[in-house]
């Protein structure tokens, strides 16, 4: 865990309004992630800065514990243009604590690295949170994420 400063970004994906209650979340996400993969909705995103895909957290009613918007979309230059079916969402700049989750995503390590943070004593900000899939993330079974949980 290591605390940065993150620069303000734009984002383009698909969202699901969700919740970690009665482990709703564990259920949406996976779909979310399967409609981004099956759909090529990568392909779909406009002006995109680069081929890294966001797994991103905002929108918080509270804290982790209510509802949520999830969004998996990439980073693009511009809002303008954003398709049918999709958000945009700017994320403010922050200061961040980064995960690091290692090993197989289809194993769940992304999952387990969030069990950590939930039960973490940090003074999170709940305004936005992102997983980074970039280079590192490229081999599903041995992969590396970024996780960056805004704080105070």
């Amino acid at each position: 865990m290591s605390r940065e400063t993150k620069e303000a970004f734009k984002v383009i994906g698909i969202a699901v309004r969700t919740t970690n209650e009665h482990g709703q979340s564990a259920k949406d996400i996976p779909a979310l992630w399967n409609k981004f993969v099956t759909e090529a909705c990568m392909a779909k995103i406009p002006n995109k800065i680069d081929e890294t895909v966001y797994g991103m957290y905002t929108d918080y009613e509270l804290d982790h514990t209510k509802p949520y918007t999830a969004i998996i979309g990439c980073a693009v230059s511009t809002l303008d243009n954003v398709p049918e079916g999709m958000v945009g969402k700017e994320i403010e700049a922050s200061t961040c604590e980064k995960f690091v989750a290692k090993g197989s995503i289809l194993q769940g390590v992304v999952f387990s690295e969030w069990l950590k943070i939930w039960s973490a004593n940090l003074d999170r900000a709940y305004t936005a949170d992102y997983e980074v899939y970039g280079e590192k993330a490229k081999n599903p079974a041995d992969a590396e994420v970024d996780i960056f949980v805004a704080v105070h």
